[in-house]
């Protein structure tokens, strides 16, 4: 069996950074993914995708995307079921990040559109990682 989505898109927000009780860090944040179709005004159309980042990658993703940050994330897709104070029962899906690529390289009053991805790493890291690599792997 395989559970493997990869996506790129937008950050809708700044990620929240929280700790569990054991103190292991978990970073939450939305990416509109374009669907490639347009409505009837000509606007582009998204999905909006949660997405759960864990450990010290979760920091480094609190740490160097914001809002509108052009981002890849490749993970699993989890659904958890839960039930609301009134006895509703409830379902949410999000992707667990295992790789979170970060596809602008953040500069003086923000981030550039310029062509160094880098891997929940600091902007002055080492290797460069980028989108292709995820493109090795079939999707299969």
């Amino acid at each position: 069996m395989l559970n493997r989505v990869i996506l790129i898109g937008r950050l809708t927000q700044d990620p929240v950074l929280s700790y569990t009780q054991s103190g292991k860090a978990v970073a939450k944040f939305t990416l509109a993914v374009d669907k490639g179709i347009r409505d009837q005004s000509g606007r582009s159309q998204a999905d909006f995708i949660d997405i759960v980042v864990w450990d010290k990658q979760a920091e480094n993703v609190s740490n160097y995307v914001k809002k509108g940050h052009l981002t890849a994330v490749e993970g699993r897709l989890q659904v958890r079921s839960y039930e609301t104070q009134d006895g509703q029962k409830r379902r949410a899906w999000e992707v667990v990040a295992n790789r979170v690529v970060f596809l602008e390289k953040r500069g003086e009053g923000g981030y550039s559109r310029g062509p160094q991805p880098q891997e929940g790493a600091p902007e002055d890291a080492d290797e460069d990682v980028g989108v292709e690599d995820l493109a090795d792997e079939p999707p299969f």
